[in-house]
């Protein structure tokens, strides 16, 4: 796989040559095994993480469809690509229309936050690519101003975010009114969990299933390690120092909050430490304008939200840090994703507090690699690091207390202790007082 050219996949001479521009010499893995198999006009249920090259493994074999059908007339959209954000969705417009530079076909992109007079184009004229958010295309579907009727392929970017945004029904609505086209391809970072199975059965027809995991050189290139810190303030004294570094040129610092984003962005300005801030629910022209400052290096820190730890492609991004731990450990994946990109080599450094531990553990456990500890001197943290109880020793401490609690609870009933310690004649006594009836038959017998 590795050996094979671009050239070998049948690609036209145009798409090769756009390639080669861009400097992409062979294909990656999931390019390699998407390409045929996409080309021969299977459906597709790919896994393909950040990193391996998946944008190109479905954007190069809609464009050799495209040439190698060429539209007879003029009319609407023949390819539609659904993706989760508006920042994913501008760069896969972006990678579109420079594969398909040297051709006369016609990318367009429709996003939320951005005035319907810059879609007029994708919505009336002659457009080939259509690259859509799923909330605002679904707007022009219903207000009958987007004709999905022409469309012969649909491409599900990033499938199980969309599923994790809610899109799912948006999707499927758009799915509906696209049901004439030929061929569904589905990109995902991971095929697990049932909502993503049973949607993808809905969508794909007897779908080729393809994998590929990033490549170890891959993940080699990218060098992770963990400061421990005492609390929030030695954590901020930490960041300070590190981006003060020469070896931090270009860094993304990643929080969890939009909250925590804004506090921390405002300390870095009051340290001197110059930045742009990216999180969800910006103004398109805020996001364009904060990745253009950060692109062209009016400033060299961004910090982000998990909005940006996917989809977005930002160059020679040095320093990856997690100044609070993601929510899940294949978020980590993603955001460390953003640096060591295009053959470089990067580094991602996460900023861990005792009640992070459990977070590490399992982050660890994901990528199968422990994450190196590494000190400041003049910053070392006073305290041990925490130690994280495994999940069996609690279980099997819960089992046992289920088994003894039978045994502990036992109810004991008050009319069972009242004889204790009471002569045989007395408990006679008070039985015949209890019971006159059966006192009086027994009579006779002890007679």
């Amino acid at each position: 796989m590795s050996s094979m050219t671009f050239e070998q996949l049948e690609l036209d001479p145009t798409l090769v040559r756009a390639l080669t521009e861009m400097g992409y010499a062979k294909p990656t893995t999931i390019q390699s095994q998407v390409i045929p198999e996409a080309m021969s006009g299977r459906d597709i249920l790919a896994s393909a993480p950040t990193g391996t090259g998946k944008t190109a493994a479905f954007l190069l074999p809609i464009s050799q469809h495209l040439l190698d059908f060429p539209r007879r007339q003029a009319g609407p959209a023949r390819i539609l690509i659904l993706t989760p954000t508006r920042e994913l969705a501008i760069q896969i417009g972006d990678d579109a229309k420079r594969i398909l530079k040297h051709t006369p076909l016609r990318v367009e992109v429709i996003t939320g936050g951005v005035h319907e007079s810059q879609h007029l184009p994708a919505l009336t004229k002659t457009t080939d690519i259509v690259v859509a958010t799923p909330g605002r295309l679904l707007q022009y579907i219903d207000e009958e101003s987007f004709d999905c009727r022409d469309i012969e392929m649909l491409v599900l970017d990033e499938a199980d975010r969309m599923l994790d945004m809610g899109f799912i029904q948006d999707v499927d609505r758009i799915a509906a009114e696209a049901r004439w086209r030929r061929q569904t391809l589905l990109f995902s970072a991971t095929l697990e969990g049932k909502g993503l199975t049973s949607f993808a059965a809905d969508l794909l027809k007897a779908p080729v299933e393809l994998s590929a995991e990033p490549p170890r050189s891959e993940r080699k290139k990218i060098n992770q390690w963990v400061h421990m810190a005492d609390d929030p303030e030695h954590k901020f004294a930490l960041l300070t120092h590190l981006l003060r570094q020469p070896e931090v040129t270009r860094s993304i610092i990643f929080v969890k909050t939009r909250d925590r984003l804004m506090e921390l962005a405002s300390r870095l300005q009051q340290e001197g430490l110059h930045n742009a801030w990216l999180r969800g629910e910006m103004e398109q022209e805020k996001r364009v304008e904060a990745l253009g400052r950060f692109r062209i290096g009016r400033v060299n820190i961004l910090v982000a939200t998990d909005v940006a730890s996917r989809g977005i492609d930002l160059p020679q991004v040095s320093h990856v840090i997690n100044y609070d731990l993601p929510r899940t450990a294949d978020v980590y994946v993603h955001r460390i994703g953003r640096t060591g990109r295009a053959g470089e080599k990067g580094t991602a450094i996460s900023l861990v507090e005792a009640h992070d531990m459990p977070l590490l553990v399992k982050i660890e456990k994901y990528t199968e690699e422990p994450l190196k500890r590494r000190f400041i001197d003049g910053l070392r943290p006073m305290h041990k690091e925490a130690k994280v109880s495994s999940r069996k020793k609690k279980e099997t401490g819960r089992k046992l207390k289920k088994k003894t609690e039978p045994f502990k609870k036992e109810k004991v009933r008050a009319r069972d202790t009242k004889a204790k310690g009471k002569p045989k004649w007395a408990i006679a006594k008070a039985e015949a007082a209890a019971n006159p009836s059966k006192a009086k038959k027994s009579k006779p017998k002890a007679q």
